[in-house]
């Protein structure tokens, strides 16, 4: 769409991240919830009734065909992402899917060749890289803040509270490494470039054969690395050092950023130095709102997902490869 309105977003799938994630982040940005798409009519319904989204239907397609909707998000369990996605790029529909984009990297591959081939926009959900903080952060790695960035340490953990969690589930494509792990994973490829050069993983499993917990690395040229810890059982942790040749960056939520949350300079001979990382816009504000500028032609399309979700893609595929081995 080109135009000055508001862009109209339909939603695939009626998931909690959907509620409590990217509606606030779509009210804040001024676009419109148009319609929710449910397997069944009366889910949707109840959906759009809690959330202030405009009409429930019954079937993705249903949605994907809808004539009254600009873009769609689709926030379905992993296993789904690659169908979906693909069926509303050809579609001609612009997509914002869930991370990560795919399970497999087979899948992420046709889905890429997918956007190509249409050249319908599509952007894997990891929203960090549009916020003010990571402007901050790469500013401050670009003048010389810690020197050279040689290692990253990031974890992202929290606890899961049902057994039933879609999340425990191989099936549906879960794993603490798939739906955290991810996060880590990408800040590396952004700070240090996407050309990876080892992988290792060691991993405890429960639910239906999902990772719970995982520790990982991995390397790049000249000896830089990350390390990673994600898991599904503990409390809420997201804590990360950047570690380099003059100092170190301490960031107490690089990925979705609150009011509460620092990020701290700490560089030899140098006072410390602290900013507040984010104010209280929702995390999703910044991506949406920068889609929403492209759908209108007011802004070119940064982080799409043929840009950026190759990389993440064979590293997981690599990390989950080590992981099987060891």
């Amino acid at each position: 769409m080109a135009g000055t309105g508001p862009v109209r977003w339909g939603i695939i799938g009626t998931a909690r991240i959907a509620r409590t994630a990217f509606l606030p982040g779509l009210r804040r940005a001024g676009g419109v919830a148009a319609a929710v798409a449910g397997r069944d009519q009366e889910r949707a319904e109840l959906f759009a009734q809690e959330n202030g989204v405009e009409r429930a239907i019954a079937g993705y397609q249903r949605l994907i065909d809808d004539p009254a909707v600009d873009a769609l998000y689709i926030p379905l369990p992993n296993a789904l992402h690659a169908e979906w996605t693909i069926s509303a790029l050809r579609a001609g529909k612009p997509v914002l899917c869930e991370k990560p984009l795919c399970v497999t990297l087979a899948e992420t591959e046709r889905v890429l060749a997918v956007a190509e081939e249409t050249g319908t926009l599509l952007w894997e959900a990891f929203v960090f890289p549009f916020r003010d903080q990571f402007s901050r952060l790469t500013g401050l790695l670009a003048g010389g803040a810690i020197g050279e960035l040689r290692e990253i340490q990031s974890s992202f953990h929290f606890q899961l509270s049902r057994g039933d969690d879609i999340r425990l589930s191989s099936e549906l494509g879960g794993g603490a490494l798939n739906d955290v792990g991810c996060y880590p994973v990408r800040l590396a490829l952004e700070l240090f470039g996407a050309g990876f050069l080892s992988a290792w993983a060691a991993a405890d499993f429960g639910g239906q054969d999902v990772d719970v917990e995982t520790a990982g690395s991995l390397g790049f040229d000249g000896g830089r690395r990350l390390l990673l810890s994600c898991g599904l059982r503990r409390s809420y942790d997201t804590f990360t050092r950047l570690l380099g040749t003059t100092g170190q960056i301490h960031l107490t939520n690089p990925f979705h950023p609150g009011p509460a949350d620092r990020l701290e300079v700490l560089a030899a001979g140098a006072e410390a130095r602290s900013y507040q990382a984010a104010g209280d816009e929702p995390s999703f504000t910044a991506a949406i709102a920068h889609i929403e500028a492209v759908l209108r032609g007011e802004e070119a399309p940064r982080q799409l997902a043929t840009q950026t979700s190759l990389a993440p893609a064979r590293a997981l595929h690599d990390l989950h490869a080590s992981m099987a081995a060891g």
